[in-house]
C-alpha cells in the first residue's frame, strides 16, 4: 500500500496517505485488525478534510447494488454505491433519489455520514429522514444494524457523523415516486435580498427551492438574486410526451486556470450576465433533472478554474428568526473584501431530527472562495458572526474552522465525542477533520 498525495474537490488541503481499496467486507475486517487509525473516503467530492488522514480506505470497489424494489420505491446497495448509478436503475422504474446534494457523483455511504441535504429540505428533510436501515462495521469489530427505531443512538450519530462512528457496508432507504425525468420549474427575479427571502416563504409550497445570489452587488439591490423552484413534470406536463427540454452538453475544463482570472470584475461580470439571462420577472419551462439538480456535473473538472491553490466552499446556516438580518449581516462583509462568489447558494431549510447534522430550521448560504493569504483569518470572523447568530458551519464543506467553533456551535458535540470514546477507545477511525476539531 503506497502513500501517495491525495485531495478532495476543493484541491485543499492535500495530504499524504496511504490508500487501500476494499472490495469485500472481510477486508474491512483486516483494516481494522490493523493498529494504523484510519478513515474511510468515498469519491472525494466533499470540499474540506473530512475524509483525508494519514491512513484512507477507499470504499469505490465496494459498490455493489444488493437489492431494489421497483413496486415499493426501496433500495438496498453497499456503501461505495455513486447516487448516479442509483438514478441510472432506479429512474426507468419511476424513482428518484429523496434528497440529493449539487451532485450526483458521491457515493450512498457518503450521503449519510455527511447527512446530505438538497433543495427540497424544507419539504422533506435531509438524507437521514429517508435511510430505512444501516449496517455498520463497528471500531471494535462487530456488525451493527441500526435504524431510526433499533441501535437508535449508533444510528443517529452515524447520520451526519463525518465516517467516524464505523464503517458504513449497507444502507437501505426509500426513493421518492416520480412520473418523468423533467422538471416544471419556475425563476423569479428579486431586486435585493429582503425580497428573495420573502419569495422563499411565498413559494414554499414548492418541493424545490434554491437561489442563486449576486453577492457582489452593492446599492439598493444589494443581494439581486434568481430563486428557482420546480416540482417533477408529469406526463401531461409534456404534452404527452411530445415537449422535450434539449439534453445537457457537456464540457470540460482541461487545467487549472490561472490565479488572476477569477477577480472582483470578472465575477461581478459573470453577475451581471447571469442575473441578465432571465429578461422577465418570471420565466416558466420544463428542464431536465440534470440541469435542475446537477448544472455543475455538465462541467468535469470544474474545480480547476479555481487554480492550483485550490478554494473553500463555506457553507452556514442561520436560525430562520434572525435569517434577514443575519444574512444580509455577513453578506455585507464580503461584499465589502470583494471576494464574491459566482457560485453564491441560498436555500430554506426545514426542521431537523438528527443530533449531530448540519441542518437546523433557518437559512443556508454556500461561496466558492479562492484561497488566498488572508481568506481563513477573514472567515475566523465569519464564524464568529455565525456563531452569534446561533448558526453553524457545514463539516462536510469545511477545512479550516478551529474546534472551538465546532464545539460551541454543534449542541451536541460534546455527546458525539463521548459517544465516539465510548465505542472507538482505541481510536481506529480518525481524520484530518476529526484531529482539527477535537472530535476525539
Amino acid at each position: 500500500m503506497a502513500s501517495d498525495f491525495i485531495t478532495n474537490w476543493n484541491n485543499y488541503p492535500r495530504e499524504k496517505a496511504k490508500v487501500s481499496s476494499p472490495v469485500f467486507a472481510h477486508d474491512f475486517d483486516t483494516t481494522l485488525a490493523d493498529n494504523s487509525a484510519f478513515i474511510v473516503r468515498g469519491n472525494g467530492r466533499c470540499y474540506g478534510d473530512a475524509s483525508l488522514g494519514a491512513s484512507v480506505v477507499s470504499s469505490l470497489k465496494f459498490n455493489r447494488i444488493l437489492n431494489f424494489d421497483a413496486v415499493h420505491g426501496i433500495i438496498t446497495c453497499q456503501s461505495g454505491l455513486l447516487l448516479s448509478d442509483v438514478l441510472e436503475l432506479t429512474m426507468p422504474k419511476g424513482w428518484f433519489l429523496p434528497v440529493t446534494p449539487g451532485t450526483r457523483f458521491i457515493t450512498v455511504g457518503g450521503a449519510v455520514a455527511s447527512d446530505v441535504h438538497g433543495k427540497n429540505h424544507h419539504k422533506d428533510g435531509s438524507f437521514s429522514q429517508h435511510v430505512i436501515a444501516l449496517k455498520i462495521l463497528t471500531p471494535a469489530g462487530a456488525i451493527i444494524h441500526c435504524s431510526a427505531t433499533e441501535n437508535s443512538e449508533y444510528f443517529w450519530f452515524t447520520c451526519g457523523g463525518m465516517g467516524l462512528t464505523g464503517i458504513i457496508l449497507e444502507v437501505t432507504f426509500s426513493l421518492k415516486k416520480i412520473e418523468t425525468g423533467f422538471i416544471k420549474q419556475v425563476q423569479i427575479k428579486a431586486n435585493g435580498l429582503d425580497e428573495v427571502l420573502d419569495l422563499f416563504e411565498q413559494y414554499s409550497h414548492y418541493t424545490y427551492s434554491v437561489a442563486w445570489i449576486d453577492c457582489l452587488k452593492t446599492g439598493s439591490n444589494f443581494g439581486r438574486s434568481i430563486l428557482m423552484v420546480g416540482e417533477h413534470a408529469t406526463v401531461p406536463d409534456l404534452n404527452g410526451g411530445r415537449q422535450q427540454p434539449k439534453k445537457s452538453i457537456t464540457l470540460s475544463v482541461p487545467f487549472n486556470f490561472p490565479s488572476f482570472v477569477l477577480n472582483g470584475l470578472s465575477v461581478k461580470a459573470f453577475n451581471a450576465v447571469y442575473y441578465g439571462k432571465n429578461y422577465k420577472r418570471e420565466m416558466h419551462g420544463i428542464t431536465s433533472y440534470e440541469k435542475f439538480f446537477y448544472p455543475l456535473d455538465a462541467i468535469l473538472h470544474w474545480n480547476r478554474i479555481y487554480g492550483s491553490r485550490g478554494f473553500v466552499q463555506y457553507q452556514f446556516v442561520i436560525p430562520k428568526q434572525v435569517g434577514k438580518v443575519g444574512i444580509r449581516d455577513i453578506l455585507t462583509r464580503i461584499s465589502e473584501k470583494g471576494w464574491g462568489s459566482f457560485l453564491a447558494v441560498l436555500k430554506l431549510f426545514g426542521t431537523q431530527q438528527g443530533p449531530i447534522s448540519f441542518n437546523m430550521e433557518g437559512y443556508t448560504l454556500a461561496l466558492d472562495i479562492p484561497i488566498n493569504s488572508k481568506l481563513f483569518s477573514f472567515l475566523d470572523e465569519l464564524d464568529l458572526m455565525i456563531k452569534e447568530y446561533g448558526g453553524r458551519i457545514y463539516l462536510t464543506k469545511d477545512a479550516r474552522m478551529k474546534a472551538e467553533i465546532f464545539h460551541s456551535t454543534y449542541p451536541n458535540a460534546a455527546s458525539f465525542t463521548t459517544f465516539l470514546n465510548k465505542i472507538d477507545p482505541e481510536k481506529k477511525i480518525v481524520s484530518s477533520l476529526s484531529t482539527r476539531l477535537e472530535i476525539k
